[in-house]
């Protein structure tokens, strides 16, 4: 991901105790930038807030930074959306320790983050808006880059956790690590169990969920100035889940089952060039993901679908100083991904799998520096060259302004992004192969303060896409793409238009700390060929989060987690609302000794048991105990 990515760095907005306020971040600019010089925008939930708020599943984590909606089918285990300022969830893009995270075997060829736990995760840092020109396509709605915990050359280190809870929710994790002389490693593992509920809100019978999980990470100084970066995350999902069995075909409890096995590995060299004015990296990544469905009440066979994506990625990126005030990155990316899919039935239990699959050549550059006094400009340009879709150009522009070098920045960026559609929106059963690109315009300006503890920032942002692919219903009329009885297709049908403003404070007031956001987002599917404007699906006008925590005296910490998320649409197609909801979760730690502590939290504390997807269910009040220990 970086060319110093083994550098620390502490957080930009998600504040723990004690934390710096002049912080670097990575993922804005694919190489470490002080937060004060970066012009985009950027939230950061360093380990310690992590390890403090006591989440199990990534999601919950992201839910809670400005700008970012959670959207999950049922329990733990659904189809998991996360969207970035009423962007799609195709167009948010994941990348976990610098590898990108996309199935080309699904719908938008998008990252279900179902089964991202939070594991040896140690920071997280969340991109919002239009972030081509650095991160390529589909980034238009921004980026979600984690990071795993690094090895640490010296002495072994090993730590763990174990909790018990609610709906027979069981979860383990444990990590080791260390190193001698030039080589350092890690390696952790978790298992997380429950029982569930009806993934089906009307259901009775509950939909349980299973993942074992495990991420390696290795380097070695192979000689001055040159590093071997090895890493490796491995996941392995099973849940089961409802459908709409007959006769009546709506939504109720089936005996559905699936299983979700991702692998991901990246091997990497950092090597100087020029006698060390320009620092390199070379590295490979490859993700592979495997799904099955199956359904036991199915004939002749109860295998019903699977998949198979794979991703190959060789990357170049380079680090020049160019002069004091000025630092050019560059790179260049070759990317194969592939599609296989399937889908058994009765009447044909052992079909001709499709495959099918697509490369994309980038290269890019970004200029950073400082054009006057406290001003830093980022410029960046990026090229896509696409198999099909042939050349695509996107550039952004990002400004800093610190005035006087004091305690107030102020920041704007203006990006263009290009996202070409899925393997499965062209090839598919729903496939069109004359799908288009879509295209993307974005905007944010944003003021961010100091005031002694606490900082303060302030955002507006919009965005404009162009050319967004849909499903189109078949109604008759004549429809070439409506041959041979098909229910739809995917076809250019969109515009949208997403505006907005997102608030936050972080920090530490009258002995508490506080991390508090609001976000106002108006997301728009504009009118075309004479149909009216309207909102889109699933993405509140209002959302908001407050957590607020305190260390009392013997080491113990409380804290207590609020969450907004104001009524919704829940389709396009004239559904009733989704209702507004609050949640809240309650959580306290006692230290035993100085190497392990207890913990428990209460999750939805009133019982809310939010509907994010029409029609699915949640998990509703649980309550948690567990052990943490350190050594």
């Amino acid at each position: 991901m970086s060319l110093a990515i083994l550098a620390g760095a502490t957080a930009l907005a998600v504040t723990p105790p004690g934390t710096a306020v002049d912080p670097l971040v990575v993922v804005a600019n694919r190489t470490p930038v002080a937060a004060a010089e970066s012009g985009r925008s950027l939230t950061v939930i360093p380990g310690e807030a992590i390890r403090d708020r006591q989440a199990l599943v990534v999601s919950d984590l992201l839910a809670t930074t400005p700008g970012v909606g959670v959207t999950r089918n049922g329990g733990p285990g659904g189809v998991t959306a996360v969207r970035i300022r009423g962007a799609e969830a195709e167009q948010t893009l994941f990348v976990i320790d610098g590898v990108r995270l996309n199935d080309p075997s699904v719908i938008g060829g998008a990252y279900d983050a179902a089964n991202l736990l939070v594991g040896d995760i140690s920071r997280i840092e969340v991109l919002r808006g239009v972030q081509s020109a650095v991160w390529g396509g589909q980034a238009i709605g921004g980026v979600v880059s984690l990071e795993t915990r690094l090895p640490s050359p010296g002495a072994f280190s090993a730590e763990g956790a174990a909790e018990a809870g609610g709906l027979g929710t069981s979860y383990l994790r444990g990590g080791i690590g260390g190193g001698s002389g030039a080589l350092a490693w890690r390696l952790a593992a978790d298992a997380f169990a429950t029982d569930g509920v009806s993934a089906a809100r009307t259901g009775t019978e509950r939909d349980g969920y299973r993942r074992t999980g495990a991420s390696g990470r290795l380097t070695a100084d192979l000689a001055p100035d040159v590093r071997l970066d090895l890493r490796a995350v491995w996941s392995d999902a099973r849940n089961a889940f409802d459908g709409f069995p007959a006769p009546a075909f709506i939504f109720a409890d089936t005996r559905e089952r699936g299983r979700t096995r991702e692998a991901l590995g990246y091997a990497g060299v950092t090597f100087p060039l020029a006698g060390g004015r320009v620092k390199n990296r070379l590295g490979l990544a490859l993700t592979d993901t495997r799904r099955r469905t199956y359904d036991p009440d199915q004939a002749v066979t109860d295998l019903t679908f699977r998949a198979e994506g794979r991703v190959s990625r060789l990357e170049y990126q380079g680090e020049a100083q160019l002069t004091p005030d000025w630092r050019l990155t560059f790179g260049a990316e070759g990317e194969r991904s592939r599609m296989r899919i399937a889908s058994p039935s009765p009447w044909d239990p052992q079909p001709q799998p499709l495959a099918r699959s697509t490369g994309v050549d980038s290269a890019w550059v970004q200029a950073l520096g400082s054009p006057g006094r406290d001003l830093t400009l980022t410029l960046a340009a990026r090229l896509d060259q696409h198999e099909s879709f042939g050349n695509h150009g996107s550039g952004q522009a990002a400004l800093a302004w610190r005035p006087g070098g004091g305690a107030t920045v102020l920041r704007a960026s203006l990006g263009q992004g290009f996202r070409a559609p899925s393997l499965y929106q062209l090839y598919s059963e729903y496939g069109n192969a004359a799908l288009q690109p879509e295209t993307a315009l974005a905007w944010d300006l944003g003021v961010e303060r100091q005031a002694g503890d606490i900082r303060l920032s302030l955002t507006l942002f919009g965005r404009r896409t162009e050319d967004q692919v849909n499903f189109a219903i078949c109604t008759g009329g004549g429809d070439p793409n409506c041959t041979g009885g098909r229910f739809g297709y995917y076809d250019n049908l969109d515009r949208t238009n997403a505006t907005g403003l997102e608030a936050a404070a972080s920090g530490r007031l009258a002995g508490f700390d506080i991390d508090a956001s609001y976000t106002r987002t108006r997301a728009r599917l504009e009118g075309q060929n004479g149909a009216p404007d309207r909102d889109l699906a699933r993405r509140p006008k209002d959302m908001a989060a407050l957590d607020v925590s305190r260390t009392l005296p013997g080491g113990v910490r409380l804290g207590l987690g609020l969450s907004f998320a104001g009524e919704s649409l829940s389709d396009l197609w004239g559904g009733p609302p989704l209702k507004s909801r609050l949640t809240a979760n309650l959580r306290a730690e006692a230290p035993l000794g100085d190497l392990v502590s207890v913990y428990g939290r209460i999750d939805d504390l009133t019982d809310e048991a939010p509907e994010t997807v029409r029609g699915y269910g949640s998990p509703g009040r649980t309550a948690h105990v567990g052990l943490r220990a350190r050594f």
